[in-house]
């Protein structure tokens, strides 16, 4: 028992370090784990042998598969629902292409460039079809762009890309059988019946110490998990989805989202975030470095040739046209969960789950780095709105 503790003191540590670099560098956290997870990984693995840090114990993975699942179903409950529901069109075609382009466009790259397998590439289309929505939120709420119309608008196609991705990731590569066909009806009955029982609870039990929210949506999400493993699929599938049911409950219950949060930020997304890159080849990166900016060229070169002709049907001015498009091009959350799905499942090699997460990790920094230095729309940004209208009411006070 000392052990696992001192491992998990380890572990802790190194989240910690990696939220103080995160602050100081004003990074992604998500991000800057998965990269203090490489290079500890590589460092302990030459000094004290293969997995010193421990990534492949049991417990170690289920906190990490438990904190996928608990960022899943975070990042479809904080869907705001007005957003769909006013800018539906936006949303849905500029989420749809921002998915279908470099999903069609990096499964092509890399069957026909790198010859990889037909099912490793199918992996890699899906796994670099993904936006990160944990950059992606963090860039809107530096700027205040989460409060206008236009970074509601992002944030909306964000989401409906990332649920194609999470869609494709289980029909492409869960077996379908008869237990797929009970996971999809018991799974439909569950998610139905899911936000008005919790509704229920809430009202009869809820603003108690037991805190009977947070032990019900576990279980829900704990059972989903279960049944979808059980049909040989990904328990972030109807994790997302439930998160999606429970979106206009959220938007009420904001204090409960931020405590859930907080444990799932806190405690449990380090374990596998840092667990993704630990798993990372660093050997595999430096002898062929070339794969790696094919991936990344692929990504991101299909994001934008797919987006920007479509966000041009939106948006007028060019700056933020690219930012939008831009922001699209990001990759992490989602990126690393397929990837790891794609290792675990023996689809890819960890060579080439390697290349795709450093091609997700390089994709969350390179577009976002490029959108916020130089198309920044400023004059959308929420003090130069309110500045802007001043001065249009001081003109007509004049005339």
């Amino acid at each position: 028992m000392g052990n696992v503790f001192a491992i998990a003191a380890l572990w802790i540590g190194l989240a910690v370090f990696a939220s103080i670099v995160a602050f100081h560098l004003r990074m992604s956290i998500a991000l800057v784990e998965i990269c203090v997870g490489v290079v500890v990984a590589a460092i302990a693995n030459h000094f004290c042998g293969a997995d010193a840090l421990g990534s492949n114990l049991e417990w170690l993975r289920f906190l990490a598969a438990t904190g996928a699942v608990l960022l899943t179903f975070l990042a479809g409950a904080e869907l705001d629902p007005r957003v769909i529901r006013t800018k539906w069109k936006e949303v849905c075609i500029v989420g749809i292409v921002g998915f279908l382009a470099p999903f069609f466009g990096c499964t092509a790259v890399a069957r026909f460039i790198l010859h990889w397998n037909v099912q490793a590439s199918w992996l890699a289309g899906v796994a670099l079809s993904t936006t990160s929505m944990a950059v992606v939120y963090a860039v809107m709420l530096e700027t205040g762009f989460n409060k206008t119309e236009f970074g509601k608008g992002i944030l909306g196609a964000c989401f409906v890309n990332d649920l194609g991705t999470v869609l494709a990731l289980g029909l492409i590569f869960s077996p379908f059988t008869y237990k797929t066909v009970v996971f999809i009806v018991v799974s439909a009955v569950l998610l139905t019946v899911f936000p008005f029982a919790t509704s229920f609870l809430t009202k009869i039990y809820g603003n108690r110490t037991a805190e009977i929210r947070a032990k019900w949506v576990m279980f829900v999400l704990f059972a989903l998990g279960a049944l979808a493993y059980w049909s040989g699929s990904e328990a972030v599938l109807p994790a997302y989805i439930a998160g999606i049911m429970l979106a206009e409950f959220a938007t009420k219950e904001e204090h409960w989202v931020k405590r859930l949060r907080t444990l799932t930020v806190g405690f449990l997304t380090p374990f596998y975030f840092l667990r993704a890159g630990t798993l990372v080849s660093v050997s595999a990166l430096i002898t062929a470095p070339l794969i790696l900016l094919v991936l990344l060229a692929g990504k991101v070169a299909s994001k934008i040739f797919g987006l920007y002709p479509v966000i041009g049907q939106f948006r007028v001015e060019r700056s933020e046209r690219w930012f939008y498009t831009l922001m699209m091009s990001t990759g992490l959350t989602f990126g690393t969960i397929s990837a790891i799905y794609g290792f675990s499942h023996g689809i890819v090699t960890q060579e080439q789950y390697s290349f795709l997460v450093a091609a997700v990790i390089a994709s969350a920094v390179i577009p976002t780095m490029i959108a916020n230095m130089v198309f920044l729309p400023r004059h959308l940004l929420p003090g130069a709105v309110k500045k802007t209208s001043g001065l249009s009411a001081a003109g007509m006070d004049e005339e």
